[in-house]
């Protein structure tokens, strides 16, 4: 069985879109948009089989092409890349995979883009209790490795209700918890490109288990799900 690849046409219609970016070359290139979101949809479907072995999947997602140009000053009217989100299934898993390609700029992430409030504050709670499970599990060399050190946005100084003086503040300070790889054209083209993309995601499980624990816990470790 031929594995899923992503081919140099389909970083090359990419490419002309974006120095291209009207509705009329892309309607002019309607059949070269088809064939690439086609090989894009074929890789998806091989990266979660091979997540589904490991992980259980609730739903994928194609992002649109279209821009939503309702509140944006740039009214370029597409996005020059294909991205994919794979949600994970049941209350108990939390996180989330996502990928972009990209011309340039691919790259693939996971983790906590944008936690609610309820899950924030209880992450902080738990970070001001404890960091030293959080520490061990994104220190270890292979998933550093892969994933390299956490990414995403903090306060500038301490949470509400927080000691600014805190010696555990820097990860209190947190409101976003990402890992990112970024890929180069020459690595996604490659053949093994969906297997690279999904030993990564296998990496992230145990970060991945562990914040689920937090998120689905009291601080007594009691669990809040029915």
């Amino acid at each position: 069985m031929k594995v899923p690849t992503i081919s140099a046409k389909t970083l090359g219609f990419l490419k002309g879109l974006r120095e291209n970016n009207s509705k009329e070359w892309f309607e002019s290139h309607r059949g070269a948009y088809d064939s690439a979101r086609a090989e894009v949809m074929d890789f998806s479907e091989a990266l979660r089989a091979d997540l589904q072995t490991h992980d259980a999947i609730d739903r994928t997602k194609l992002f649109r092409i279209h821009r939503d140009l309702r509140f944006s000053k740039d009214k370029t009217p597409y996005k020059p890349h294909f991205a994919l989100s794979f949600s994970r299934s049941g209350a108990e898993r939390r996180g989330g995979y996502y990928l972009r390609i990209r011309p340039g700029e691919s790259f693939m992430a996971c983790g906590f883009w944008d936690p609610n409030k309820e899950d924030l504050l209880r992450i902080r709670k738990e970070f001001e209790q404890d960091v030293d499970a959080i520490n061990r599990v994104i220190t270890e060399p292979g998933f550093q490795s892969v994933w390299g050190p956490l990414q995403g946005d903090a306060v500038k100084t301490a949470p509400k209700g927080f000691d600014r003086e805190h010696p555990n503040i820097e990860w209190i300070r947190k409101k976003q918890f990402i890992f990112t790889r970024s890929f180069s054209d020459a690595e996604v083209q490659n053949k093994g490109f969906l297997n690279t993309v999904g030993k990564s995601y296998r990496e992230i499980r145990p970060f991945f288990d562990l914040m689920s624990e937090i998120l689905t816990t009291n601080l007594d470790g009691e669990s809040i799900l029915d």
